[in-house]
């Protein structure tokens, strides 16, 4: 289950400059192909109990924002050791109700508060530091997506914006819903949802599938 907003991510005192386009959020993306041996097709009915507990996190948020509609802003989460939370924060586990649940090894992903819009996402990750109860993170971003096919047609010289508006505006563009989760020892999962494929069992998940990202989100981590 999701849990709302609870404040553990928070400015730094020494900022971690992730970079410009660390996130790589506005290059034109290549819709992975659903057969690649690196992805697969899972669900949160059909995902074996022997999958990582960073894998059943990410397809938990991948359905909690699912049923929240497209069009939405970005949403950042908090993933915590529930065990541990329960452990060491009972007064805490038990605001965020967690002392009412099963027993678990397994990760609770917990939303923050909301991605600022007016300011580029690779700068706001890079502001981010979190106390040692987060053992990862995870973010669910849409975005456009173009086929391979499509790459070698991109214009030279575009800056951002333009690149971001021939993207858009090109007849083969998909839009795609991109949850990606990392944690402190550097393990990384993702799931990737077509607009076109609305179903949990379209849905795509491997470990590279959007690296810069993933990239972006371990750096949130660094001392």
């Amino acid at each position: 289950m999701i849990r709302q907003a609870l404040g553990f991510a928070g400015p730094p005192c020494a900022p971690v400059i992730a970079g410009p386009h660390l996130c790589n959020l506005l290059i034109v993306y290549s819709v992975p192909d659903s057969g690649h041996e690196r992805g697969r097709i899972v669900t949160m009915s059909n995902t074996p109990m022997a999958a990582s507990p960073l894998t059943r996190a990410v397809l938990e948020i991948d359905e909690y924002v699912s049923g929240l509609g497209w069009d939405q802003p970005a949403r950042l989460f908090a993933l915590v050791d529930t065990a541990r939370l329960r452990a060491d924060q009972p007064s805490l586990a038990d605001r965020l109700g967690l002392q009412e649940e099963p027993e678990s090894s397994g990760l609770t992903p917990i939303e923050q508060d909301e991605v600022p819009t007016d300011q580029a996402l690779d700068e706001f990750l890079g502001t981010i530091a979190w106390p040692d109860a987060v053992v990862g993170c995870a973010l669910a971003v849409e975005r456009l997506m173009l086929p391979p096919s499509a790459e070698a047609q991109v214009p030279s010289g575009l800056n951002e914006k333009k690149l971001a508006q021939w993207v858009a505006e090109h007849p083969d563009r998909q839009e795609v819903r991109m949850t990606v989760a990392v944690l402190r020892d550097g393990s990384r999962d993702s799931a990737l949802r077509l607009r076109e494929k609305d179903a949990a069992t379209e849905v795509l998940t491997g470990s590279d599938l959007v690296p810069g990202l993933a990239a972006a989100l371990t750096a949130t981590f660094e001392e």
